[in-house]
């Protein structure tokens, strides 16, 4: 099983700088979306409907901004949108696909870099979420949470760290709340399983020569129950084109598609 994670920022600017014709090429049995900032009655074309994928979107209500979408080879047995919070629910953050006893999330963490009042509605969504990933370990199903999670977790994981310990994305408090999800609900980072490899980064500043000398952070991940630790088989950042600030990661996992009933 193939799962793909972008965060597009735009998927109408990143359909024009050849996603779609690069995603034909990878057998992805499911493709996570994020930062579509397009409202679905604006992707008529049939580039945004990808032949052989049961497509779906959850916009943001306002235009232009934020929104989530899954591709998904088989059809789920149910899709989710929100997590019930008028707050967030309104600016398209969550998008559930359920495959029998699997289900694959795509995940738009807010970012905070903009202002006190962002990094504010920030923390107000990590504690949201927290409740519900505690939740969702309560439950008989596996989850891979695949998305943009605008945190990285350790130093390894970006390359100016010490000059960035004060700023959004790698702030004392986002990092100690990965610790958490991790270390004490179990949840696992699905990339470093297969990969402890430093200069492993998915965004680049696009200011100064960041993507062209590296200097990137991890921020998109595919958190999975502890479960799913011994199926994952192999993982990829497309760097070759660029078709958003951000890059592709993919995962394999050893587990058949559409999952078993």
């Amino acid at each position: 099983m193939r799962i793909i994670t972008l965060n597009a920022n735009g998927i109408r600017s990143a359909a024009r700088k050849g996603f779609f014709d690069w995603l034909k090429g990878q057998d992805a049995d499911v493709v996570c979306i994020q930062e579509t900032k397009a409202q679905e009655h604006q992707l008529g074309d049939e580039t945004f409907w990808p032949q052989g994928y049961f497509t779906y979107y959850h916009d943001a209500e306002k235009k232009g901004y934020s929104g989530v979408a899954l591709f998904c080879r088989s059809e789920p047995d149910r899709i989710i949108t929100g997590l019930g919070s008028e707050e967030f629910d309104q600016e398209g953050r969550y998008i559930e696909a359920q495959f029998g006893k699997l289900s694959v999330i795509s995940l738009y963490l807010p970012s905070g870099s903009s202002s006190e009042e962002r990094q504010a509605a920030k923390f107000r969504f990590m504690d949201l979420f927290l409740d519900h990933m505690r939740a969702l370990r309560r439950k008989r199903r596996e989850y891979i949470v695949c998305g943009d999670w605008n945190i990285a977790h350790k130093p390894i994981d970006l390359k100016n760290w010490k000059s960035n310990q004060k700023n959004s994305g790698f702030l004392p408090e986002e990092r100690a709340w990965l610790d958490t999800l991790f270390d004490e609900l179990g949840w696992v980072d699905a990339f470093r399983v297969v990969n402890t490899e430093p200069d492993q980064y998915t965004w680049w500043s696009n200011r100064g020569q960041a993507w062209a000398k590296n200097v990137g952070w991890r921020l998109d991940y595919q958190v999975v129950t502890p479960g799913l630790k011994d199926k994952i088989r192999s993982a990829s950042i497309y760097t070759e084109q660029r078709f958003s600030d951000h890059a592709p990661l993919s995962m394999d996992y050893d587990l058949p598609f559409p999952p078993d009933p």
